[in-house]
This record gives C-alpha cells, sequence and structure tokens, in this order.
C-alpha cells in the first residue's frame, strides 16, 4: 500500500474530522472524541474476541496440557488457572488444532486411550528455530494426549465454542464428513457416535464453525486459488448437519491478496456453488517486518521483542494499522461474489511476530516476550475490529499461550498474565454490545523514521453501548506526551457516573516475567463528569477502557 495513502487513512480513522456546530469544546484539552449514541455501526460479535491454540512450542503441552497426574492444579489434565482466567475475560472461541499444524493433523490420532494413541512428528519440526530445542520431544513429535474429546472438554471448561480447523492438505475428503460426525451425530446413532462415548461424550459435542483448511496458499497445500475452491467444493458438498447450523470458514488470503479472494469466488461462481454453510473468510496478518522498508524476507525483516528504540516502538503500529486497509478491501471484494453479506472475515490469525530469542522457556517453538508496545497493538487491532463490527464476524489471537502473541506465559506450575490479556480483560464489556460511530481528534505523532520525519495519529479507539452502559477504549500511542481527552456523548441520554482503567508504564519495553508477574497491570484511572461531558487524561503510551453509565 502507497505509504501516503496510508497515513491519510490512518489519520482519518483514528483523528481528523469536523465536529460540527455543537457546544464548543474545551480550549484546554488535547483530544476529543465524540460517540453517537444513536448511530450504531452493528452488533459486536463476541467471537471477535476468541483465541487461538496451535501444537506448537509450549501451546499445548506446558500451556493448556499439564496432564491428569500432574501435581499442577488441573481439571482432568487441563491447567485450572489458565481456564479460570479465560472465564474472566469471557473468552468466546478458540480455534485448533492449527495453523499448519491442522494440515498434517489426524484426528483420529487423537481420540481413545492416550496408551494407544500413535506418536507423530509435528509440522512445526523442520522449522528453523527447532534446531535449538535439541530433541525435546514434545515439541517435535507429537503424543496426542491432547485430542478432539480433550479440546472440547477444555472449550466447554473455559466456556467457550470450539472452531475446528480441517485437514484439507494430506487427508480425503471422507475425514473431514467423519469428524463432523464424531463430534455432531446423535448419541448411539452411529460407530463414531458410539466411539465418542466411550470416550466419555455420549451426547454430540454440536460444533458449529469448521475451517475448510489453513493457509492453503501456502503450508495447507500451496494451492492456485482456483485449485483449492475445487478442493473446497469436495469437502463441504452435503456434509451432514445433525441438525447443528454449520458455520465453514474458507481458508482466505496471506494479508491483502485480493487475487486469491478474487480467483477462489470466481471459481465457485463458475460452479454455481455457493453453499449456505459458508459463512466465513479467513484473513491471516501478522505484524512482522520491523525493517523500515528495507526488505520483504520473512526472516530478515523481523526484530526482537525487547530490543527497540522509539522508531521500533512506532513502526510496530504503523505496520499494525495496516488491518484497517485489509478489512476493508476484503470487506468491499466479498460484496462482489456475496450480495447477501451472509459471509463474514473471520482474521482467526493476527497479533506480533518478532525473531526468537526473548522466550522465557528455551523450550517454547517460536515463543516470544509479550510487552507494552505488543499490549498497544492488540488494543489498536481490536479498536478496529469494533469499528468494523458489520464485516468482523470473528477473530483469534495468535496464539494463546507461550507462543507469539501470548496472553499467558506457563513453564511447569509457573503461570502468569502478560500485558495483552489485560487488553483483552479490558475490553471485554464490548461483547455483544452495539459498536457506535465515534470520531476522534488529536493532534498527529511526530517521529524520525529512517532519518526524515514521520506521523501517526495521536489517538485511536472504539465505541460500544449494551442497555444504559456504554464502554470507550482509547489508545494513546505517543510515548512522551499525555492527553487530556474531553469525551462528548451525542443524543438524548445523560450521563450518571463513569469509571476507568488504564494499562502503562513508563518503560516502554515493560513486560511480565516469572520473577516480576506484576510489572505490568491495569490500574485506575481518575475520570471527571461534567453534565453530558467527561474529561480523562490519557496516559503516554498507554491502553484507556472507560465506563459510562447512563441515566
Amino acid at each position: 500500500m502507497d505509504r501516503r495513502r496510508f497515513l491519510q487513512a490512518s489519520s482519518l480513522a483514528g483523528a481528523a474530522f469536523a465536529f460540527g456546530s455543537r457546544r464548543a469544546w474545551s480550549a484546554t484539552a488535547d483530544a476529543h472524541v465524540e460517540i453517537m449514541l444513536d448511530e450504531s455501526v452493528g452488533t459486536i460479535a463476541p467471537e471477535i474476541y476468541g483465541q487461538f491454540a496451535e501444537h506448537l512450542g509450549g501451546v499445548i503441552y506446558d500451556g493448556i496440557w499439564v496432564g491428569e497426574g500432574s501435581s499442577i492444579a488441573n481439571i482432568h489434565g487441563i491447567r485450572k488457572d489458565l481456564v479460570d482466567r479465560l472465564k474472566q475475560i469471557h473468552v468466546p472461541v478458540v480455534r485448533w488444532p492449527g495453523g499448519c499444524f491442522a494440515d498434517s493433523y489426524d484426528w483420529r490420532d487423537g481420540i481413545g486411550p492416550r496408551k494407544d494413541r500413535p506418536t507423530r512428528t509435528n509440522f512445526w519440526a523442520d522449522d528453523p528455530d527447532a534446531r535449538r530445542l535439541k530433541g525435546n520431544a514434545v515439541q517435535l513429535y507429537e503424543n496426542n494426549a491432547f485430542g478432539t474429546d480433550e479440546f472440547i472438554r477444555f472449550c466447554h471448561l473455559a466456556g467457550a465454542e470450539p472452531y475446528l480447523a480441517s485437514n484439507l492438505r494430506s487427508l480425503p475428503a471422507i475425514e473431514f464428513s467423519r469428524w463432523v460426525e464424531y463430534c455432531n451425530s446423535p448419541a448411539g446413532s452411529t460407530t463414531l457416535a458410539k466411539q465418542r462415548a466411550a470416550n466419555g461424550s455420549a451426547e454430540p459435542y454440536n460444533v458449529k464453525y469448521w475451517g475448510v483448511g489453513n493457509e492453503s496458499w501456502g503450508c495447507g497445500g500451496n494451492f492456485e486459488p482456483g485449485e483449492y475452491a475445487e478442493e473446497f467444493r469436495r469437502f463441504t458438498t452435503w456434509v451432514p448437519s445433525y441438525g447443528v447450523p454449520l458455520e465453514f470458514v474458507g481458508s482466505g488470503p496471506n494479508n491483502n491478496d485480493l487475487d486469491w479472494t478474487s480467483g477462489f469466488f470466481e471459481a465457485l461462481r463458475s460452479r454455481h456453488y455457493m453453499p449456505r454453510e459458508l459463512r466465513g473468510w479467513s484473513v491471516h496478518y501478522y505484524t512482522w517486518n520491523l525493517s523500515l522498508g528495507e526488505t520483504n524476507d520473512w526472516v530478515a525483516g523481523k526484530r526482537d521483542a525487547l530490543d527497540f528504540d522509539e522508531t521500533g516502538w512506532y513502526e510496530l503500529f504503523l505496520q499494525g494499522l495496516v488491518m484497517e486497509d485489509i478489512v476493508q478491501a476484503q470487506w468491499g471484494l466479498l460484496g462482489q461474489y456475496d450480495p447477501r453479506r451472509q459471509i463474514k472475515l473471520v482474521v482467526d490469525e493476527y497479533g506480533a511476530w518478532y525473531k526468537p530469542g526473548t522466550q522465557l522457556d528455551p523450550t517454547h517453538l517460536l515463543g516470544q516476550q509479550v510487552t507494552l508496545r505488543d499490549a498497544l497493538l492488540t488494543a489498536m487491532t481490536l479498536d478496529i475490529f469494533n469499528r468494523h463490527a458489520e464485516k468482523v464476524g470473528m477473530a483469534a489471537s495468535a496464539q494463546l499461550i507461550n507462543c507469539l502473541n501470548a496472553l499467558f506465559f506457563s513453564h511447569e506450575d509457573k503461570f502468569i498474565t502478560t500485558p495483552v490479556f489485560h487488553v483483552f480483560d479490558m475490553y471485554a464489556a464490548h461483547q455483544g454490545a452495539q459498536s457506535l460511530r465515534t470520531n476522534f481528534s488529536s493532534p498527529q505523532v511526530h517521529y524520525q523514521r529512517k532519518g526524515k520525519p514521520a506521523t501517526l495519529a495521536g489517538l485511536l479507539g472504539s465505541a460500544s453501548m449494551n442497555g444504559k452502559t456504554v464502554t470507550l477504549t482509547a489508545t494513546n500511542p505517543d510515548l512522551k506526551q499525555p492527553k487530556l481527552t474531553e469525551i462528548a456523548l451525542r443524543g438524548s441520554a445523560k450521563i450518571a457516573s463513569a469509571e476507568a482503567s488504564v494499562l502503562t508504564d513508563a518503560d516502554m519495553h515493560a513486560h511480565n516475567t516469572f520473577a516480576q508477574p506484576n510489572a505490568v497491570q491495569v490500574k485506575k484511572q481518575a475520570v471527571e463528569v461534567q453534565g453530558d461531558r467527561l474529561t480523562v487524561t490519557l496516559p503516554p503510551a498507554s491502553v484507556s477502557s472507560i465506563t459510562i453509565h447512563l441515566a
């Protein structure tokens, strides 16, 4: 995308606009926010706040699964601390088992008595980062101790819907249908239903969300879009529903590849095939290239999670805000093939991806430290999804624990939250609420990028309303300047009270460790109510959540 056009787009999304001729704003305020109570964008799907758990590094083993005989507090082998924290943030959906792992996974390997389950080579065993693991078996060789039944139990404990990613690359289509049968066929109805009962659940799991392949343009088969469309038709034609309203998610583009999207849907249209179960179009976008435009190489473009300067701080956000352009472009193209708008965008992999070396446990493949910078990036991303609630139907942060943009770190009996967890906690009130059109006005952030002046939107956020409660979330990315912010509600409602919380630190590198688990945490924030307006100071480098109670 043209850099100048991107900066203009981000400014429009997060800053500049005309407020009109309403009551004058305070001359002392640095920034202004105008919330339109009567202008709903759409319902914020709770599923936007989903998570992703792949058989990769320490996500499953040492993260979710500790084993039933473990001295670590667990519920049927599942780490109890993790379950409790996921309940706290009301996790709506979890995607599993991948990722690239999914297209090497045979679901039958993960059912039945664990002592009889086979050990397979993990997809990630040949990743360059795996060389440092020196034969660590649990990371390189999959023992299948955690399979479909364990995953569904985990979801039920956490209060989440399961989202299963199928193997389109290396299993035949009948195995997809059989997996649906194993999960959803009525009690006692089929051989697989009886097998499910023998494995602990006579009643069906009623799994609704099914990903049809993963990254089929890459690790999921290196297909051309037309080839993938042919496989998609074979996998999804006449899959029994067993009374469950199945929702299939197609394997969408890498970043903003419009040719992949148009090629896939043109191929479906040429065969007059558009199943009603196709409800989602997957989009993957990682913020990884922090080379300031020097390279597009997947390895060389990455930088360190902890070792960054002011430019590196802002560069992460500059690249991350491209997500808004992707959402708008993909949604616009989808409308040409789906005028009824039954297909929503499913951003089921996103987050920061750094070079290895900062993980808390050296056996955690693709592990990386998570700092305040990553919390702000995650907040900005969730605000994009909220602002485009009519377009985005589901999302999944990559990944849940011990990997990439993790919410949690664990090792053996140690377990901590990261700054990203706090963002999901602060934003939980948006789930199921009505997204409101909200205008933000703030001076832009000015900094140096490759020796030249650069700018970034000075204030970004979103607002929603649920009953008589309005939730405003806002990010101040400026490392130096606090923002005295005036917030006005447009509509007939009156403000009864308000409270606020903030996630920030004087150190832009701030992060939590096993030794200092609460170095970065949420604190209460002062907010002043004056009639139909509020005033709050947003600290530098901060994420804030403001709850407004209407009379």
